[in-house]
Order: structure tokens, then C-alpha cells, then sequence
């Protein structure tokens, strides 16, 4: 407010001092950046030492498909009827094959079930064509994001060199979360294919190509829902003049029981800036009426990755961090499918993770779990994951920190808007959204968190109460601090106040905090948190940990004998 009044101050000046003044606040504005990025730039590459091995999180289990009942201590609320489904990687090799990296083991399904102040769990692996023709051939037969499927060994040498030139299958090894379309679940990665699950059995029911019904060769595991169940998602088309990505809607409901994703819609679609070079993403933002699309320089080749096979490198081999390159903000009215016409830009920088997004005083502001540096994928490769000592110690400190910062898009720019000027009308937030000469919009952020998040490594897996505060201005998120390579932390922050909450016990790992909301309440926070944590430690069990939301006390955990991989996302389903 006070930057406001100063502007306006300014603005009955003279000329000259105009000019003075206007000199002043850039300088201002530079000595800012400047000490925003030096302190930045301390809790990246703060350091850690004697790191404990988390190997035993990384490894191959076996599945446990019969319910096994959890120890329960403490108390788990009486209204607290569900299950909570996760997924993750679970198999990490075939044979002699081995997987490189993190991202490419077999999908295993997780099942805690409560009723009534119990607990009982469950797994399987999800039965994908990749995970059965990987399992009767006893190798690894198709190529995962970071390893490339090797000719069959029982081929003659010719028959191996021409195996290279031959298209590669595609994984429907769909192990990073649980979405929901038209009421049925599905797991999902990146690529065309999902399968429908049975929550229940942990079965799957059905394989679904997105090609079917769209023209994407994709879509993320994150999509967006609106309160009567209509799904959004985004996913990468690729033709004879370069990308698009494609901003996808799903109907909320079915017409014939048998349907899956019918009805899909592609409603917008936005050219990549460098046609055959897009840029990766994981997620995006949705407010009510907007769809944010974050243009990042993480690029993937795709001339790298056509030929991946044929050069004998893998997926991951075509995707490079170019921070030469800007990171730009899209904005898609959700109603009528056109991409406004704002030029939103803003410091390269790396997500994967959006928090929220709303819509404020003509504005679009967007909250994201941030990285300066975008060199992390490289990083979990397993051999890193089971390092120990001071090796491992070595890789932790090679990794970014994720921070959540707040970005705000004015969404009504004239050409008679002044240059140089914030066009950011919110006085609660520190973030700008500058007017340059060439009519782009620059915009900075704002950190959403204390500096006692940098003790905690950053935060990333962020979760809301989503039902309630999706789309709408919201207080709390929760997420797993990282002081090792894996959670090793749940944190409540509150927006607002900028302050910590904190949930830690020192040698377990917990997994993707979820909020559940209890019933009759408005509360933001009135619910409760759920997360697996687990431990390599061989005399400790795994639990389901459930904590109150609105303090963070633990109310109790249901500990259950099994050995469990550290996963990714996943849902609380009600019944």
C-alpha cells in the first residue's frame, strides 16, 4: 500500500524529478533482487552431513495382496471411513535387468482401510502389459523414463541392430497417482495410457489410450476437478510444425455406464515458443474460470528422444534444464477455451508442483513449490538414491530446494497501463507484475514462507483442502520437508502468518501429507492429515500416521509388519 501511495506521490512531480526518482527505485529494485537471490542462493546449497542410507526405500518388496490388519496406537477418529490409495514404485528390476532410475519401477498399489477406529492394509502390483510381458520374458522388454528395454539376447547380432530402428512400445506402467474421471479411478504417469482400478480389489479393470478419444500423445498425472466432478488436464501434441500443449475438459458424467473418458474436449491449444523443443511440465493451475500454464525451461528434444533407441539412451536423455530461457506464464479462460492475450514472464525457474491458484481484484494469483535449478530429475537415479556416507551426502547437496512462492497475473493489461510501474493491485502480497516496453508483463514473486523452511531442506508434495479452497483464496498447505532425498518432514504452512508447522521423528520418511475434512465443519483446517511413513530401519515398523490438522499433534498411528517403497501421490476416498 505504502509503494502505492508513493507512486501516486511521484506521478505530480516534475519531469526531472520524475526521472530521478524513477532511477532511485530501480536501483531500489535491483539492490532487492540482489539480496532476495544471495539469500536464496544460501538455503540452496546449505549443507548436510552423514546423511543416513535410505537404500531399503528405494528396493524391490513383494506385494502383500491379502488384508493384513494394522496395529493401531492412539486413536484414529470415529468418522474417519475411507480408504486411502497410493501408488508408487515397487519392482525395481527383471532378471538380471535392472532399472536406472526412480521413476521407472513397476506401479505398486497401496490400500489402508478405516472404519470405525481401525485399520487394515494391503498392496499389489498393478498387472499393466509392460509389468506381465516384463515378467514372462523375465527382463525388462520396454523402455521406462530413464532405461532403455535391451534387444532380446536370443536374437543373432543383425536381428539386435535392426531391433534399434523399430518403434519403440510405450510403458503403461502408470505408477505416479490416482486421478478421477466421470466417478471411476484410474492410475496414471505421463504418457497416452491410464488403467482403470477397482479401489476396492486393487484390480485393474481396463487400459485407456488418450489417443483414442483426442489428439495428445499425453496428459499429466495432476489433473484439476470442478465442484460437479468436470475434469481438466493438460497434454503435449506433436506434428510437421512443432508442439502444442493442449488444455484437455472431461464431462462430469457418464452416458452409457460402459464409457471412460468419452467426451473429452481438447478447448485450447498453445504453440511451444521452440516448436520441436517443448518445455516438461508435471502440473498446472486452475482457478474458477482460468487454466495457468507454466512454459518452464526444462526442454525436452524431440529429436533426442525419437531417436533415443537408435542412439541406445533413454527418455530421460532428451530432457535438459536451459535457464538461457525465461520461464512464461499462460492463462486460458476455462468457459470459452481462448488464451489470453497477457505476455507473462518471469526468472527461469523450475515446478512440479502447483499449491493453488485464485482470482483477486482482476487478477490470477498462482502459488507454486519453486526450484532455481532444474537439474534435479538427473538426480534420482537409484544408484544415487542407495549411495551412502559421504557420497550420498555429495548428491543431497548437488539438489535445489523447493520454496513456495506466490506469483500474481493482472489479467486486464492496456496499452495505456504505465511501464516500469507494479500493475499488481493486491496490498497483501509483495509480489510485482511489472509493464516493459515491449508490452511483456515481468513478473516477480513472493516467498510464502518463513526462512525457517530452509532448515527443513524446502518443501515439495504440496496438498489443500481441496474440496473446500481449490480456485478460491485459502490460508493453509501442507507437505513434506526435505532434509534428505525423500521427505523426512510434514509441514503446515500458513500463508498468511508465513509460519511453520512441523511433524518429524528421526529415522522415518513420510510420504504425501492428504487432508481429509471432518464433517460439519467449514473450517480450512478443520480435518485431519494422513500420511505413510516408513523407515529402513529392520526393527521398526511402517505406519499410517494420522495427525489433527489444525495443530499437528499426532492422534495416532496404525503400524502395520510390512516392507513398503517410498511412493508418490495419491487419494482419500470416502465410503
Amino acid at each position: 500500500m505504502f509503494f502505492q501511495i508513493f507512486l501516486h506521490f511521484v506521478s505530480n512531480l516534475s519531469t526531472i524529478a520524475v526521472g530521478f526518482l524513477s532511477v532511485m527505485v530501480r536501483w531500489i529494485s535491483v539492490l532487492k533482487k540482489y539480496v532476495e537471490s544471495t539469500r536464496q542462493k544460501k538455503a540452496i546449497f546449505s549443507k548436510q552431513e552423514r546423511l543416513p542410507c535410505i537404500a531399503p526405500l528405494v528396493t524391490t518388496v513383494e506385494e502383500t495382496p491379502q488384508i493384513v490388519s494394522a496395529c493401531v496406537r492412539g486413536h484414529f477418529p470415529q468418522w474417519l471411513r475411507g480408504y486411502l490409495l497410493r501408488v508408487g514404485p515397487g519392482k525395481f528390476e527383471f532378471g538380471k535387468d535392472k532399472y536406472n532410475h526412480w521413476f521407472d519401477g513397476m506401479a505398486l498399489l497401496h490400500q489402508f482401510r478405516m472404519e470405525k477406529g481401525t485399520v487394515t492394509y494391503r498392496s499389489k502390483f498393478l498387472q499393466s502389459d509392460t509389468y506381465k510381458a516384463n515378467s514372462v520374458h523375465d527382463r525388462i522388454v520396454i523402455s521406462e523414463f530413464g532405461t532403455l528395454a535391451v534387444p532380446d539376447p536370443c536374437k543373432n547380432v543383425f536381428e539386435r541392430f535392426l531391433s534399434k530402428f523399430e518403434v519403440p512400445a510405450i510403458t503403461d506402467n502408470t505408477n505416479v497417482n490416482y486421478v478421477q474421471y466421470k466417478g471411476d479411478y484410474y492410475l496414471s504417469t505421463e504418457t497416452n495410457f491410464m488403467n482403470k482400478v477397482d479401489i476396492k480389489t486393487l484390480e485393474k479393470i481396463e487400459k485407456v489410450d488418450w489417443r483414442k478419444f483426442i489428439a495428445v500423445n499425453g496428459a499429466t498425472a495432476h489433473p484439476h476437478y470442478d465442484a460437479d466432478g468436470t475434469a481438466y488436464n493438460m497434454g503435449n501434441s506433436y506434428g510437421s510444425h512443432g508442439s502444442c500443449y493442449n488444455v484437455i475438459r472431461v464431462p462430469p458424467e457418464k452416458v452409457d455406464l460402459g464409457e471412460t473418458i468419452h467426451g473429452a474436449q481438447v478447448i485450447c491449444s498453445i504453440a511451444s515458443a521452440e516448436g520441436m523443443r517443448p518445455s516438461y511440465y508435471h502440473s498446472f493451475g486452475m482457478t474458477r474460470n482460468y487454466i495457468i500454464f507454466i512454459e518452464q525451461p526444462l526442454k525436452m528434444n524431440l529429436w533426442k528422444v525419437v531417436t533415443s533407441k537408435i542412439r541406445g539412451k533413454s527418455f530421460a536423455d532428451g530432457i535438459s534444464w536451459e535457464p538461457q530461457y525465461n520461464t512464461r506464464f499462460h492463462v486460458v479462460d476455462k468457459h470459452t477455451g481462448q488464451l489470453l492475450p497477457g505476455m507473462y514472464y518471469s526468472k527461469p525457474f523450475v515446478t512440479f508442483h502447483q499449491i493453488n491458484a485464485f482470482e483477486d481484484q482482476g487478477c490470477v494469483v498462482i502459488d507454486l513449490c519453486c526450484q532455481d535449478d532444474g537439474r534435479s530429475l538427473e538426480v534420482y537415479q537409484l544408484q544415487n538414491l542407495r549411495k551412502v556416507g559421504e557420497g550420498l551426502d555429495q548428491v543431497y547437496n548437488s539438489v535445489g530446494r523447493s520454496f513456495p512462492r506466490r506469483f500474481v497475473l493482472p489479467l486486464h493489461v492496456s496499452l495505456n497501463d504505465p511501464e516500469g510501474q507494479n500493475l499488481s493491485p493486491l496490498s497483501y502480497s509483495s509480489a510485482s507484475a511489472v509493464k516493459q516496453a515491449d508490452g511483456k508483463i515481468w513478473c516477480s514473486y513472493e516467498n510464502l514462507h518463513p526462512e525457517g523452511l530452509e532448515d527443513e531442506g524446502g518443501i515439495e508434495f504440496p496438498q489443500i483442502n481441496y474440496g473446500q479452497f481449490s480456485g478460491r483464496k485459502y490460508r493453509f498447505f501442507y507437505g513434506c520437508g526435505f532434509r534428505h532425498l525423500v521427505g523426512d518432514s510434514l509441514i503446515k504452512v500458513d500463508v498468511v502468518n508465513k509460519t511453520l508447522t512441523i511433524w518429524r521423528e528421526d529415522g522415518f520418511y513420510p510420504s504425501e501429507p492428504v487432508f481429509v475434512p471432518a464433517p460439519g465443519t467449514s473450517e480450512e483446517d478443520g480435518g485431519v492429515i494422513l500420511s505413510v511413513v516408513i523407515t529402513p530401519k529392520q526393527n521398526e515398523n511402517n505406519f499410517l500416521l494420522v495427525l489433527d490438522a489444525k495443530n499437528f499433534e499426532e492422534l495416532g498411528r496404525a503400524e502395520v509388519p510390512v516392507q513398503m517403497p517410498y511412493g508418490f501421490h495419491g487419494t482419500f476416498v470416502t465410503i
